[in-house]
Parts: structure tokens; C-alpha cells; sequence
């Protein structure tokens, strides 16, 4: 009986797990305290924490299911605009040529799209990649405007090489290749080189605008001097220098003999001195004809 006793008494002093078995009968069950109750740093933990704990880790888990399948930036528009930041109007000016779908489409908005993560500067260099577009400009204006501001292109002349048509700025820079009727009344100047000198000959031209208007083309030659071409089919032979010297000799034969109407096919002003004119096969007979019957004249009547 002592050894088991004994026995018992050991493992309870080791374990304590039925210590309170053997308390005083005068205290009751209810109030006793079990011998499992957490101490140390766990007795210090609010109650809620294990479900804000749990609350979190779905969150974090959430988060990073969204941003493994690349939704987070749709969510983020989608809070952002419920929240009053959606896009609710756009506003654009400086239209001519550019279309507003092209703008929209630059834009690249989603359905609801939110002005708050809206990056403004991408946008920007999307506009200014469309080939009609000089510069862009977007404002953003809270809670949910966004403003356009477009500056186009000036178309200048019509550049031709071979086969291949484009307008092109004053600089010489192709704007597009799509040319319709909207620009027949450019001038057209022909030949490789010709988009970076057209300025000179467009200058030249428009100090005389009774000519320029009846100007269809210019043509670069030899990259030195240009020959105009007119709308009645004639060809103008322009010096190199001097040029505004040269029109003014060819305005003042227009005006004094009407040169640019008659049936002819050139003038050539390349030389100082000098006005060369060719005259059409045609023209070019007649004159033969004439000159033979003013050197031959014909016998109506006989020898007496």
C-alpha cells in the first residue's frame, strides 16, 4: 500500500493533471481553476484576434489570387469607380482630319473606367503616334471628366515618288499615304528630294498667284532646279537661281501676249537673255505652212 502510495503521489507532483481531483471538498467545482488555463504570452491576446487573424488571411489570399491572374487592375477600376471616380465624359477639341473613334481608341478606356488610375501620359504618347496628330494634350478634371486637346498636322504639298503619293508637312515629314480629293488643290512636287526643298518653290509661287494657281506640279531635276507643270499641259523650264526673277518674265508674257494660252508645249527660262518657247506639232505645222506661203505666194492669175 506505501509503494502505491508513493507511486501515485509522484506522478501527481510530476503531471498536476489530477491535482485538482484531490483538493479540498471545500471548494466547489465550479470555481475551481483547471490546471490547463493559458499563462504567458498568450493570456495577453484580445479574444477577436483569432477571427481578425482569419478575416486577414482570406484577404491576403484573395489579394494575391487577383494578382496572379492579372485582375488586379480591373478591380482596382472597379472600386476606384464605384467610389465617384469613373469617367463619365470626355470632351475633345482641336478635331479637323482625326476622328473621335481614333482618339477613343488611343485612349484604350475600359467599361468603367476610373479617372483616378487613368495614366494620362501613356495616353498622350499613343495620340501623338497617330499620323495626323502634331500634338496632345489630357486634363483631368475630379470626379470624373476627362479633357482632349488635339493640334494637328498642316498639310503642305503632295509629295510623289514612282508610283507613291503622300502629304507631307512643310518640313518634308510624310503624314500619310491615303491622299483623296480633299487634297487636290495642294501643289504636287515630283522626284526624290522634293519634300525638303518644296518651301523654296511653294515661296516663289506664292508671290505670284495668278500663276500658282495654274500650277498642277513641280518637278525637281537633278536636285537643282524645278520645271513646273501647267494645268493646260504646258512645261515651265526654271532656272536654277533666280527663280522669282524668271516668273516674273514668264507673268508679264502671260499678261502681255497671253504665252501661257497659246498652243504650245514649253518655255524655257533657264536662260537670261532669252525666252524659249516650243511650240506643239501641230502649231509646229501650221507655222511651217505659213512661212512657206509668205516665201512661195501662189498665182491666181497669168504671165502677160
Amino acid at each position: 500500500m506505501r509503494k502505491i502510495k508513493a507511486k501515485f503521489d509522484a506522478l501527481r507532483e510530476r503531471t498536476g493533471i489530477w491535482s485538482y481531483r484531490f483538493r479540498s471538498r471545500g471548494v466547489s467545482r465550479l470555481h475551481q481553476r483547471p490546471a490547463w488555463e493559458v499563462t504567458g504570452f498568450f493570456a495577453v491576446i484580445p479574444s477577436w484576434a483569432p477571427t481578425a487573424s482569419a478575416i486577414g488571411f482570406l484577404v491576403l489570399a484573395a489579394g494575391y489570387g487577383i494578382a496572379l491572374g492579372g485582375h488586379a487592375r480591373d478591380v482596382s477600376e472597379s472600386v476606384t469607380s464605384a467610389a465617384g471616380f469613373a469617367v463619365n465624359e470626355i470632351t475633345m477639341e482641336g478635331l479637323q482630319r482625326v476622328t473621335e473613334f481614333q482618339v477613343l481608341e488611343a485612349l484604350e478606356l475600359q467599361e468603367r473606367p476610373s479617372l483616378l488610375l487613368f495614366d494620362a501620359g501613356e495616353a498622350k504618347d499613343r495620340l501623338e503616334d497617330i499620323a495626323w496628330i502634331r500634338s496632345a494634350s489630357i486634363q483631368k478634371f475630379f470626379p470624373g471628366t476627362l479633357r482632349v486637346l488635339i493640334k494637328e498636322q498642316e498639310p503642305y504639298v503632295l509629295w510623289q515618288r514612282g508610283d507613291i503619293t503622300s502629304v507631307i508637312t512643310k518640313k518634308g515629314e510624310v503624314i500619310t499615304d491615303e491622299v483623296d480629293g480633299r487634297y487636290a488643290n495642294l501643289l504636287r512636287v515630283v522626284n526624290h528630294g522634293a519634300q525638303l526643298r518644296a518651301s523654296e518653290i511653294m515661296s516663289e509661287l506664292n508671290k505670284f498667284p495668278g500663276i500658282r494657281a495654274r500650277v498642277r506640279a513641280a518637278q525637281l531635276r537633278s536636285e537643282r532646279r524645278w520645271d513646273l507643270a501647267m494645268e493646260n499641259g504646258i512645261t515651265v523650264r526654271l532656272p536654277e537661281f533666280d527663280v522669282g526673277d524668271a516668273l516674273a518674265e514668264l507673268k508679264k508674257l502671260d499678261e502681255q501676249g497671253a504665252l501661257l494660252s497659246r498652243d504650245i508645249v514649253a518655255v524655257d527660262l533657264r536662260l537670261q537673255d532669252r525666252v524659249v518657247v516650243r511650240l506643239s506639232d501641230d502649231a509646229a505645222l501650221r507655222r511651217q505652212t505659213t512661212i512657206e506661203q509668205r516665201t512661195n505666194p501662189s498665182r491666181t492669175g497669168r504671165d502677160t
